[in-house]
């Protein structure tokens, strides 16, 4: 992979120029009005867990540059799941330093090239940078099944999604008892499924001061056709839906980027996406499909909002 690409997050099965334009709205209109107020407070509460569970965290120095500290950090997560995680700091600025929580996309890993290439632009710009592997994702990897929410073994699938958004929550739980970065600092940056998953996160925990979300989209059960309005389907979509959780990143600052051409995740759940969060937001798109944006841009774009925000 060259550096200026990225991996998808999954093919949807069904694209607006498939089904039509109106067909789309229809549905999300339809989707909307159906909303319960009590399902949105139950699916909020999913994310809860034992802040007080012990971490159980190790660390070990792994490199030790000119410029930074790499540590190797390891931490239970709720569900007795172990992740491993990576932890740059910075040599050149004073602690406590913000720090950026860095997420990679579906098939991939904490260590891959546009992740390797964002930790290293962040790194230089003086951020630290945790890293951790999504869930049955590189060094975290357990089966080998395939990744689908719409066949086979789809609640095992949305397991990871929501697996990987308490990870995420028990890392600013170790954040916070380290006396080199600041934890009321913390600002996250996901791309593709990273940036599905970010969202969720970011609408749970607060302690996120400035999210940043690359290539992802909302109304994810939109690629069921006509059978999004199913009541099973909205429930099995409920806790892993960006769009249920984006208003709640309010009032905090809220920045997408996005792919005009994207062929993985379709620009109207892009847009859907961003209509639904509160201000403050903001929007960037590229004219490129999903594998080719630029991310050097992109993670320009990052590093600016951060300036701004963190």
């Amino acid at each position: 992979m060259k550096k200026n690409r990225i991996n998808p997050f999954i093919q949807f099965t069904m694209k607006s120029s498939a089904i039509g334009f109106q067909l789309v709205w229809s549905l999300v209109i339809a989707m909307t009005f159906s909303c319960l107020s009590k399902q949105e407070i139950s699916v909020l509460k999913y994310y809860n867990y034992d802040t007080s569970l012990p971490l159980e965290d190790s660390t070990r120095l792994v490199a030790d540059s000119v410029s930074y500290k790499l540590y190797e950090i390891g931490y239970t997560s709720t569900h007795n799941k172990r992740v491993d995680a990576l932890l740059t700091i910075p040599k050149a600025e004073k602690q406590p330093m913000p720090v950026v929580i860095l997420l990679h996309g579906k098939g991939d890993r904490k260590t891959v090239d546009y992740i390797e290439f964002g930790h290293q632009y962040l790194v230089d710009h003086g951020y630290a940078v945790l890293r951790i592997d999504i869930a049955n994702h590189g060094v975290r990897k357990e089966k080998d099944y395939k990744f689908n929410l719409t066949d086979g073994y789809r609640y095992w699938t949305r397991d990871i999604i929501t697996q990987t958004v308490f990870d995420l929550r028990r890392a600013i739980d170790l954040l916070e008892i380290r006396d080199d970065v600041d934890a009321n600092k913390i600002g996250y940056y996901g791309i593709s499924l990273g940036g599905i998953i970010g969202t969720i996160f970011c609408g749970v925990d607060d302690r996120v001061k400035a999210p940043v979300i690359a290539l992802a989209g909302g109304n994810l059960s939109l690629m069921f056709g006509l059978d999004a309005l199913k009541d099973d389907t909205k429930d099995f979509f409920s806790i892993i839906d960006p769009i249920n959780f984006v208003e709640n990143i309010q009032p905090r600052p809220f920045l997408m980027i996005n792919s005009e051409n994207d062929e993985i995740i379709d620009p109207i759940t892009s847009k859907l996406l961003f209509s639904k969060a509160n201000e403050p937001k903001e929007i960037k798109w590229y004219p490129s499909k999903h594998r080719d944006l630029p991310i050097d841009k992109a993670f320009g774009d990052g590093v600016e909002w951060y300036k701004k925000h963190l």
